[in-house]
């Protein structure tokens, strides 16, 4: 999605957030965006647990 930005394209994403939101708003912003990837990645752990265990499951039963 983002491998042909490059470095200045980053920088200029950069400049024009700080322009919009602000240096006051950018902690709060990055916090929250930290957040839901923090819950992002939680819950997709528990998907692919819950995957794993149904594939555990069916193995034991194919294997009596």
């Amino acid at each position: 999605m983002f491998s042909n930005i490059g470095i200045p394209g980053l920088i200029l994403l950069l400049v024009l957030v700080l322009i919009i939101f602000g240096p006051k708003k950018l902690p709060e912003i990055g916090r929250a965006f930290g957040q839901t990837l923090q819950e992002f990645k939680k819950s997709t752990r528990e998907l692919t647990k819950d995957d794993d265990d149904d594939v555990k499951d069916e193995k034991k039963d194919v294997v009596k």
